[in-house]
């Protein structure tokens, strides 16, 4: 089944965020695919914001590659932010494995670095800008 939801500005991220957490069901392993300056940080911000998670302790784990949240019911959230994966080493090096096998969400940026070593369940959800600057988060499942 096709999912779509579309953002027109800012002020709707909290209500796609609560949507797109229902419309998720089960999934635990979202990949976030889209080009830079696309609003994936910023979404995914909007969702751990859905999550209870405390307004100032999300930021973009560029560098850190990882950075764990704690949602408001207490279980652990892990955003991953890919894009300085040079080599799959590194991503196992992490304990990439251990994250996505904790059962725990599991919010990945830039997946496209790491795609080999992705799990056939991974749910991948495209964020395009449109022209007129709305975006429209969409995925199958």
């Amino acid at each position: 089944m096709k999912h779509s939801i579309v953002i027109h500005g800012l002020e709707e991220l909290p209500g796609a965020a609560e949507t797109f957490l229902k419309e998720i069901g089960d999934n635990r392993l979202i990949a976030l695919y889209a080009p830079m300056g696309a609003g994936k940080t910023t979404f995914t911000t909007a969702i751990c914001h859905a999550l209870g998670v405390r307004e100032d302790a999300v930021s973009s784990p560029t560098f850190a590659i990882l950075n764990e949240y704690r949602a408001g019911n207490g279980e652990p959230v892990f955003h991953f932010d890919f894009y300085r994966i040079n080599r799959l080493t590194e991503a196992l090096d992490l304990g990439l494995y251990d994250y996505l096998d904790s059962g725990a969400l599991c919010l990945m940026e830039w997946p496209e670095n790491i795609e080999e070593l992705l799990p056939e369940e991974t749910l991948k959800v495209q964020i395009k800008v449109q022209p007129d600057g709305s975006r429209t988060v969409s995925w199958e499942d």
